[in-house]
């Protein structure tokens, strides 16, 4: 059960249902912006962050939404990993390659770049003061100073928000796989629920 109470999307600020789209959402998609409704100048500011970090994105939806569920996982957070986001699949991101996720930089249908970021990812949510100039290096093999940027606040963002998803502990309306809290769960080998 959610720690915070959710609120249904008819009794939130108008301008927040507006700005989400909240009426041609599902519940599910809905999300955690049912419990930052509490406060919609916050949840209105969450909403430009993420759409700041979208536009202009001149990286792939598939590198996107690769780094999201390997940090998702890291996370813990339950509904990240249960989430497949359909631009993303219409670039190439199926259940095949999310399986990859288990062991990245071994996935040979992983590109060099994809393993690049996936490393930069990794190491963002379990250790980032190891990242040095070396990793910056690697980067900068594949993608230009924009590209970086772009990358490293994608991985902020998913890293800080998931880690708050996970610790508001939404997870009654995801599939029965993601439910279970007794053990680890990963975004590979289960069942998935693809939304906008």
């Amino acid at each position: 059960m959610s720690r915070i109470a959710k609120i249904d999307a008819a009794d939130w600020d108008p301008e927040l249902r507006a700005m989400f789209r909240a009426d041609e959402a599902t519940p599910l998609e809905q999300g955690t912006m049912r419990m930052f409704a509490h406060r919609p100048a916050i949840a209105k500011g969450l909403i430009a962050l993420g759409a700041g970090i979208k536009a202009d994105r001149t990286l792939p939806e598939r590198l996107i939404e690769l780094v999201r569920l390997r940090i998702a996982f890291h996370n813990q957070c339950r509904s990240c990993m249960a989430i497949r986001y359909r631009d993303a699949q219409e670039d190439g991101v199926d259940e095949t390659l999310v399986c990859s996720l288990e062991k990245p930089m071994e996935a040979p249908d992983l590109t060099d770049a994809e393993k690049v970021a996936l490393r930069y990812a990794d190491r963002f949510a379990t250790d980032h003061l190891s990242i040095g100039d070396a990793l910056f290096a690697d980067l900068r093999r594949h993608f230009d100073e924009g590209q970086i940027v772009e990358l490293a606040s994608w991985v902020a963002f998913c890293v800080g928000f998931g880690r708050l998803g996970a610790v508001m502990d939404m997870t009654e309306e995801l599939p029965e796989a993601f439910q279970d809290k007794t053990a680890p769960v990963t975004p590979w080998r289960n069942e998935a629920v693809v939304v906008r």
